[in-house]
């Protein structure tokens, strides 16, 4: 897992391999810290991301709403088949604004 901050409290959490019961806590506690340091307007890079399970959608809500609560936004890039069947199984690609690459999620922030 990797962060790139950037200028306009915004960074780029970058995820690889499984998203599941055994690496969600530590998703969820990074974007967590990310938002709470301040970096509120979060783009999740899932290109390197192969697999997503419940726990992995959870963390993933829960760097949302941490980013909700400071006054910013979370939004996935990069997303895999897989991972928008899940998205889309759970309606959360309603929730999420999901791009194709981080750029254009970057210049959907208004800061």
């Amino acid at each position: 897992m990797e962060i790139e901050e950037l200028a306009g409290a915004r960074a780029v959490v970058k995820l690889e391999g499984r998203l599941d019961a055994n690496s969600a806590d530590e998703a969820k506690t990074t974007l967590k810290n990310a938002a709470a340091a301040g970096e509120t307007h979060l783009v999740v890079d899932m290109a390197d991301v192969n697999f997503i399970d419940s726990s992995g959608l959870s963390a993933l809500v829960s760097g949302f709403k941490a980013a909700r609560e400071q006054g910013g936004t979370l939004a996935l890039v990069n997303v895999g088949p897989q991972i928008e069947m899940a998205l889309k199984l759970t309606r959360l690609n309603r929730v999420f604004a999901i791009y194709d690459d981080v750029e254009s999620a970057l210049a959907s922030f208004e800061v």
